[in-house]
C-alpha cells in the first residue's frame, strides 16, 4: 500500500474503497502531489480484487475540492502548463476508465479542478450545500482537466458554455436538475448514500458492469461506431460465467451468485 500524505485510503468490510482528499486547510485543493497520489490510490483500487467500487470525497464539510492549488501556477510557462494539463487529464481519464464503479460524494465546493474531478467519476452524489463551478476565466485561464469536454456532455452545451464563460457556480439542486449530479442528500448522509450506490452496482455482474462502463465511454462517438462497440461488448458478455449464472437464475426464479468471470 502506498504511503499517502494528501489523501486517506481505506477499504471497508464490504469492499468499498473510501478515498478522501485530505488537505482540509487548503479546502482540499488539487496540488501536484495530491493528483499524483490520486493516481496511486486508483491504481491500488483497480489492482485489489477485494475492492468492489470506490467512493471519492473530501475531508471536512466545506469542500470536496475547491480547485487546483493556485500557488503552483505563479511560475508556469506554456510548456509547463501543457504538461500540467496533460498530467491531470491522464489521471482523471484513468478514474473514468475504472472497471469498478466510482461515485463522487461531493460534500461542499467542487470548483475548477474539483468539479472536473467529480465529473471524471461515474456518478455523483451531492450534499444539499454543495456548489459546482468552473471559475478558471477569473484567473485568465480555461478549464484544463477536462471541464470543456465533460461538462457539456453532462449538462448540455448551453449551460456548460454559461458556466465556463461566466465562472458562476450552480447549487446542488440546480446540478441535479441539469444532470450534473445524480442525487442530492443531507450533508451528513453524502458518503453513506454514495457508498450505498456503489454497493448496489457491485451486487450486479461485475464483468457486465465493467463492459457497460466501457460501452458508455464510446457514447460520444458517431452513433454507428458506438453501436458497433455495444454489439461487440454484448457478444463478449455471453462468454462469461456470470451470463450463464444470470440467465439460469432468472429462469429458475432464484437469486444469481455472480463470480466476476
Amino acid at each position: 500500500m502506498p504511503d499517502f500524505q494528501t489523501l486517506l485510503y481505506d477499504v471497508d468490510a464490504e469492499g468499498v474503497a473510501i478515498v478522501t482528499l485530505h488537505r482540509p486547510d487548503a479546502l482540499n485543493a488539487l496540488s501536484r502531489r495530491l493528483v499524483a497520489e490520486l493516481s496511486g490510490a486508483f491504481r491500488e483500487a483497480r489492482r485489489d480484487d477485494a475492492v468492489r467500487g470506490v467512493v471519492l470525497t473530501g475531508a471536512g464539510d466545506k469542500a470536496f475540492a475547491a480547485g487546483a492549488d493556485i500557488s503552483e501556477f505563479a511560475e508556469m510557462d506554456p510548456l509547463g502548463a501543457h504538461r500540467f494539463a496533460m498530467n491531470g487529464q491522464g489521471v482523471f481519464n484513468a478514474i473514468e476508465a475504472m472497471p469498478k464503479p466510482v461515485v463522487a460524494a461531493v460534500n461542499g465546493f467542487a470548483l475548477g479542478g474539483g468539479c472536473e474531478l467529480a465529473m471524471a467519476c461515474h456518478l455523483r452524489v451531492a450534499s444539499e450545500t454543495a456548489q459546482f463551478g468552473q471559475p478558471e476565466v477569473n484567473l485568465g485561464l480555461i478549464a484544463g482537466y477536462g471541464g470543456t469536454q465533460r461538462l457539456p456532455r453532462l449538462v448540455g452545451l448551453g449551460l456548460a458554455t454559461e458556466m465556463l464563460l461566466t465562472g458562476d457556480r450552480v447549487s446542488a439542486q440546480r446540478a441535479y436538475e441539469t444532470g450534473l449530479v445524480n442525487r442530492v442528500v443531507p450533508q451528513n448522509e453524502v458518503v453513506t448514500a454514495a457508498r450505498e450506490l456503489v454497493l448496489k452496482i457491485a451486487s450486479k455482474a461485475p464483468v457486465a458492469v465493467a463492459l457497460t462502463l466501457q460501452a458508455l465511454r464510446a457514447s460520444d462517438q458517431p452513433l454507428a461506431q458506438g453501436l458497433a462497440v455495444e454489439a461487440a461488448l454484448f457478444a463478449q458478455c455471453t462468454s462469461t460465467e456470470d451470463f450463464v449464472e444470470g440467465v439460469g437464475a432468472f429462469l429458475n426464479r432464484s437469486k444469481p451468485e455472480f463470480v466476476g468471470r
